[in-house]
């Protein structure tokens, strides 16, 4: 890793590190000059973090519950001890449970919205006076087309990130004044461990699910979206807040 500079001298956080678009965007912000907290509590984190630094960056991994209080306090408190107050937050962490909605479990949907819409929530704030008291910062959230239109099968997962967008706005308002900007991404089909896994319910009609595949079923590669994470991040984008931008080769177009 050749460090840039894009985020010399900035503390990024960034949720889900341990596999997918997190570990992506951790690898990214670090190879721009940032240094990582890599949070998650998938054994995976340690690697992320490991290989950042082994390629010449400055990063550290953290165990985080992302719909725990009082684990994020500790995890930012950890990072923030190590390399100093939180400038860049990216909320990557996430889950994905596929259903017919009369089979759906009670404890999916929670977990869903725990995960996906909860834990953005919380982790931002807990970095807001840190941000607030040293100058502004970023938070990107990763939302997700299935959030944007909706999509059959994915209840609680499509409601978990069509929050997020709403969650996304309503801070970018909030501190519009402040020198904090928020945005989202609503990424189409990535080729992550956690796509890689779907477990599709008997009985479905996938015709249904159709309008959420790019043409030829194309997959991005996480980083992809990461690159976005970090575009948004940057001093390249300080125009921009509150916007929740699709890249799902156009399915939402």
């Amino acid at each position: 890793m050749t460090a840039g500079t894009r985020f010399d001298g900035r503390t990024a956080l960034v949720t889900g590190a341990a596999s997918g678009i997190g570990r992506a965007t951790a690898l990214r912000l670090a190879a721009d000059g940032a240094s990582v907290g890599c949070l998650d509590l998938a054994d995976g984190v340690d690697q992320t973090a490991a290989d950042i630094v082994a390629a010449g960056g400055r990063a550290v991994a953290v165990r985080v519950n992302v719909t725990d209080p009082d684990s994020i306090a500790a995890g930012v408190a950890a990072v923030e001890a190590e390399f100093g107050p939180t400038r860049i937050l990216a909320n990557v962490a996430g889950v994905l449970r596929f259903s017919i909605l009369e089979e759906s479990s009670v404890e999916d949907f929670d977990l869903q919205l725990a995960v996906n819409l909860k834990g953005p929530f919380l982790m931002a704030r807990a970095v807001v006076p840190s941000m607030l008291a040293n100058g502004g910062g970023v938070i990107t959230n990763v939302a997700s087309s299935a959030g944007v239109f909706g999509q059959a099968y994915l209840a609680g997962y499509a409601a978990s990130k069509g929050g997020v967008a709403m969650l996304t706005r309503a801070l970018a308002w909030e501190f519009l004044k402040r020198d904090i900007r928020v945005n989202a991404i609503a990424p189409g089909g990535v080729d992550t461990p956690m796509t890689n896994v779907v477990d599709f319910p008997q009985g479905m009609d996938f015709q249904l699910i159709e309008k959420s595949m790019a043409p030829g079923n194309k997959m991005m590669d996480p980083s992809e979206p990461a690159g976005l994470i970090a575009f948004l991040s940057s001093d390249e984008a300080k125009a921009m807040t509150g916007v929740v931008i699709p890249i799902d080769h156009g399915i939402t177009t």
